[in-house]
């Protein structure tokens, strides 16, 4: 019964059919795992809320569940030696449980970050797992369909995210709600997933395989392949500037997806006063986009038999639309139709590049070592989760004015549409005055100062200031004092908040320009036709090897 529960490899290299059926397999349990993972950032305003959580303590959660993932992703290494299924298979189930029962349940904002740390580590687990199990079902010639589809994972795990949410929060308030969803999707997956998913066995897998037509060949190497000296030192082969270079590039070239992830949903509700739903909606746009880019550009790759021209074609066209997307942010009055645009070409772009890039790093990987494919995602899933980390524990210190905004904005919000009239006025008033008043309401001169204000700054005559001034009386003391500690700093934080998320978008930027130089230092060629003279001397080569296999053995004569 154990063996049954965790020996999943085959002795024998699957046909076309139960190859696809693997793949399928592999990019539903990633799509379902990136859902759950990024599920939060459809409701953070609530969950902020709910747990009176600051921002800055929730970009710690963030960066302490990345944290965590990045040491996943280093035991996920493991996968080389211990295989691949077993780890996204109870990595599936542990995510999903923690979805559907921890976060709902937790009851304070350290058991939040606790659950949500779980399934950060599961997620690094996942990220080296799922590409890996993509790589030893896909040769080379199809390699970069592969990829488009796995990068559906990611993506198509935003896009239910943001499906899901703008269609299910205008009737399913409780944040909650949201996270019982993505659980309990994940379990429904799982069981799906749990009695059909399969993996090679370690002398299939570790070798590179350029077209279905080197089964035999694969099998024939399998039996003979020393698997233990292949997989020696697998640290010390796959820790070259290569792999670590090629990995921070695409780490910072990803820093606009990161912030998408986490950061739409507030940066659109907070800068242009969409609601929560609208925000999400334009996360359709983005991953759906995306989605059907990476499918597309994929196949493409794999008939032209190039990755590094769409990976550069891609990035270039990735920094115009992110520099264009940058300067709407001190457009206040754009609208929502002008953003799904924008929004669906960048996150197009970015497809475009990204998922090449993958197909190229994993034949990069090969060259190497095809033995130590999962150590050296290992090394790149690590790298990634570090460049996310750091990414946002700079994003508080270039965006300063998310912490007010964030914080006390709902509730300066609630109060304003409570009372609109009295917030106004209060506004007019200057704050040293609204501090004397706190201190002391029959402070005479502080009144006379609050109404010259008042008259000054509405234009109305001293009656109507008077009559202002008493209105504003009447709203309730708590709901005085937090206008009065809070609202001028609201105030001053949305009026520098453009600016500033401007900056930020520059970055992402930068880090796009910063990815380019990269591109050269992985496998393949820039040219068709230099790609097509080595796929015509590698057929060769196995035709050739194929025909010794194919000889009989040489009689052995007696004496």
């Amino acid at each position: 019964m154990i063996r049954r529960l965790f020996h999943r490899e085959l002795d024998h290299y699957p046909g076309a059919a139960r190859r696809s059926g693997y793949l399928a397999l592999v990019v539903l349990t990633t799509v379902v795992l990136y859902y759950q993972q990024y599920v939060g950032g459809s409701v953070s305003p609530s969950v902020l809320a709910h747990f009176q959580m600051s921002f800055r303590f929730y970009l710690s959660v963030i960066v302490v569940s990345n944290a965590f993932g990045a040491l996943a992703s280093l035991v996920a290494g493991l996968a080389d030696r211990w295989g691949r299924a077993n780890i996204a298979l109870w990595g599936l189930l542990a995510a999903s449980l923690t979805t559907a029962l921890g976060i709902p349940n937790a009851t304070s904002r350290v058991g939040y970050a606790a659950m949500v740390s779980v399934v950060g580590f599961v997620e690094g687990l996942v990220l080296v797992a799922t590409p890996a199990l993509v790589r030893d079902f896909s040769p080379q010639l199809g390699r970069g369909r592969a990829m488009g589809f796995w990068t559906l994972g990611p993506v198509l795990g935003s896009l239910t995210v943001s499906e899901v949410a703008s269609n299910t929060l205008p009737h399913l308030h409780p944040w909650q709600d949201q996270f019982h969803i993505a659980g309990v999707v994940g379990l429904a997956v799982f069981v799906v997933a749990f009695p059909a998913l399969r993996e090679l066995s370690a002398g299939l897998r570790d070798q590179l395989m350029v077209s279905t037509k080197e089964r035999a060949l694969l099998e024939a190497r399998a039996r003979g392949i020393d698997v233990r000296a292949a997989l020696a030192r697998p640290w010390r082969q796959m820790l070259g500037p290569r792999v670590l270079v090629s990995s921070l590039g695409v780490g910072v070239f990803l820093l606009i997806y990161y912030a998408a992830v986490g950061f739409f949903v507030i940066y659109f509700t907070s800068v242009f006063g969409f609601s929560q739903a609208q925000a999400n909606g334009l996360g359709n746009w983005f991953w759906a986009a995306d989605a059907v880019t990476v499918v597309v550009v994929g196949l493409v790759s794999d008939a032209v038999g190039v990755r590094k021209p769409f990976v550069v074609a891609g990035t270039l066209a990735a920094v115009v639309m992110t520099a264009i997307f940058a300067t709407r942010a001190t457009h206040p009055d754009t609208s929502y139709d002008t953003f799904v645009v924008l929004i669906s070409v960048l996150s197009a772009s970015r497809g475009f590049a990204y998922a090449p890039w993958m197909a190229a790093f994993t034949e990069t990987l090969e060259r190497r070592n095809p033995a130590l494919v999962a150590t050296g995602l290992a090394v790149w899933g690590w790298v990634l989760r570090v460049v996310v980390a750091v990414s946002f524990l700079v994003i508080p210190a270039v965006v300063t004015s998310a912490s007010p905004v964030v914080d006390f904005g709902p509730r300066l919000q609630a109060i304003t549409a409570a009372y609109p009239a009295q917030v106004r006025t209060l506004r007019q008033i200057d704050p040293a005055t609204l501090a004397a008043l706190r201190a002391d309401r029959s402070d005479h001169a502080a009144i006379a100062r609050a109404l010259a204000e008042i008259e000054a700054k509405a234009g109305v005559p001293p009656a109507q200031a008077v009559s202002r001034l008493v209105a504003l009386s009447r709203v309730p003391q708590a709901d005085r004092a937090y206008l009065a500690a809070h609202g001028h700093q609201v105030l001053a934080a949305r009026a520098a908040a453009p600016a500033q998320w401007r900056r930020w978008w520059w970055v992402c930027v930068g880090g796009e320009v910063a990815f380019l130089p990269t591109v050269a230092l992985l496998a393949g060629r820039w040219r068709r036709s230099a790609a097509r003279r080595d796929r015509e001397a590698h057929q060769a080569a196995v035709e050739a090897e194929l025909a010794r296999l194919a000889e009989p053995a040489p009689a052995v004569v007696g004496t």
